[in-house]
């Protein structure tokens, strides 16, 4: 059964990622080889770690095909804030290749918040008729509602969205409108240009147009305080953002490489969902309950068996999903190795639950952490964030898990499943189990002999040419050490050092 477990774990461990590098993330609209000229990496649903992992191989191909333009085709209500900057800073690698973001009209026919962030990072922007873009301020999942982000984290998106619209020749206005409440946006026309700037913009424009004899016209107020800024693609055209409106992807490709462009496109693969799945929050939470619960049904049943398995399993699992993200290394292995053989040995040969205990459930809990971010050690306020939210999913995890281990030591042996795993049997007389009458065993007590094993707490010893088994108080002796009798009780004999 124990080799069976360990192959299984093995296989666990290796069989996710064989299958993200024998499936590739991609259906090839046309043909895939160095002739491509155009590569569509399909940003749908969520953005989350698997989505990043996916742009990631996405972009690979598409520097493997050489491809001239690598279209990420948006249709995103949002996600996480940290995967949403990571893509980001994959698109901007792209280069010699022009990265263009398309909103198309899929399922939602929209780019919102991280959607936002992603389509700006990109060197052109087009969209379909209907579409919208915007409304990128993060927020937080509470207990009844969304909430917004601590101005820490609104700075700092505001900060790297502003750069990421100055640095494609965005209008800086429109993408701060899009992240922060407090952001009034307007309507100028210079000698009849079309502009769209902030308050604090618009002070600087009309002193220099005034030194230079130009006439300024403030129009309508496009995004008022206290509201973010969300456009159609007719408005994002109208303001210069938006490189043109076009009704469908292929009629893009056209538009940028031509009536005979080979295209390939790529989207994620039922790998990438499945790892999507198992990354989640909530999955994440269940998989160390889990993971934990079975862990200590199997240290303190006899044999390797089911609970054991399932435990293997469900850290394979955490380790194998996360490892396809590439976050886990050597050191979350290790550490994790190590605080489950350190909780095995406070279990199991330690009395009482000390040193070893605590460290090997702080090195679990320590692994599971850098399990399930990109980071070390936080250098900005954001992974700050990050690297608490993290510890609050992994703490609910441990918490639950030996909540539950707790309660199960308790009702065991009430729990008709469970109940094979403990001794339920009595060693009767009537079943020929004997034991010392008092006046017997009490000789015993003073008596000195040598401790023949390791008393940890239990072991043997030699008195008077004769090896019993003996108990300790619970202190270690060991062996070769001089003990004497202090107590006994039947056939429980307790020994101390001497």
């Amino acid at each position: 059964m124990m080799k069976a477990s360990i192959i299984l774990f093995c296989l666990c461990v290796g069989l996710l990622p064989a299958i993200a590098a024998d499936a590739p993330p991609s259906s090839a609209d046309g043909v895939q080889g160095e002739s491509a000229r155009i590569c569509v990496v399909l940003i749908h649903g969520p953005i989350d770690r698997a989505m990043q992992a996916f742009v990631r191989r996405g972009i690979e191909v598409a520097k493997k095909n050489k491809a001239g333009y690598v279209i990420f085709d948006i249709d995103t209500f949002g996600g996480g804030i940290e995967p949403a900057m990571g893509i980001t800073g994959l698109i901007g690698s792209v280069e010699p290749a022009v990265s263009v973001a398309y909103v198309g009209t899929t399922e939602r026919g929209v780019s919102w918040s991280a959607g936002a962030i992603i389509a700006f990072s990109c060197a052109r922007i087009y969209m379909a008729p209907g579409t919208s873009i915007g409304a990128a301020a993060p927020v937080y999942q509470s207990n009844s509602a969304m909430e917004m982000a601590p101005e820490k984290v609104v700075s700092a998106v505001r900060t790297q969205f502003a750069a990421l619209a100055k640095k494609n020749g965005y209008p800086e206005g429109i993408a701060l409108a899009m992240v922060d409440m407090d952001v009034e946006l307007l309507e100028v026309r210079v000698d009849g240009k079309l502009m769209v700037v902030t308050e604090d913009e618009l002070v600087d424009i009309d002193r220099e147009a005034r030194k230079a004899g130009h006439e300024v016209e403030v129009g309508k107020t496009v995004s008022a305080k206290g509201k973010l800024l969300t456009l159609t693609a007719d408005e994002m055209e109208k303001y210069g953002v938006s490189s043109g409106t076009i009704p469908s992807r292929d009629e893009l490709c056209k538009t940028l490489g031509g009536e005979n462009v080979e295209v390939v496109v790529l989207e994620m693969s039922h790998a990438d969902h499945i790892v999507s799945l198992l990354t989640n929050t909530s999955v994440i939470v269940l998989l160390i309950m889990i993971a934990l619960v079975t862990l200590y049904l199997e240290i303190t049943t006899p044999g390797f068996g089911v609970p054991g398995t399932v435990s293997l399993i469900c850290f394979a699992i955490l380790l194998t999903s996360n490892f396809m993200l590439g976050r886990v290394g050597s050191v979350e292995l290790l550490m994790l190795v190590l605080g489950v053989a350190l909780l095995i040995v406070e279990i199991l040969l330690i009395p009482g639950f000390g040193a070893a205990g605590i460290t090997g459930v702080l090195l679990i809990a320590a692994s599971l952490v850098l399990t399930i971010q990109d980071f070390t050690v936080p250098r900005f306020p954001l992974q700050w964030d990050m690297l608490l939210a993290n510890l609050i999913i992994v703490g609910v995890g441990v918490l639950l898990g030996f909540g539950i281990a707790a309660l199960l030591a308790m009702w065991l042996p009430d729990i008709p499943v469970l109940k094979r795993l403990t001794l339920t049997s009595s060693e009767v007389a009537s079943e020929g189990f004997t034991v010392q009458p008092p006046e017997v065993s009490s000789k015993m007590i003073g008596k000195r002999g040598v401790s023949t094993t390791k008393l940890r707490p239990s072991g043997k010893a030699r008195f008077d040419g004769n090896v019993i088994v003996v108990d300790t108080d619970g202190e270690f002796v060991d062996a070769g050490q001089a003990v004497e009798v202090i107590e006994a009780s039947g056939n429980r004999i307790v020994v101390r050092k001497c």
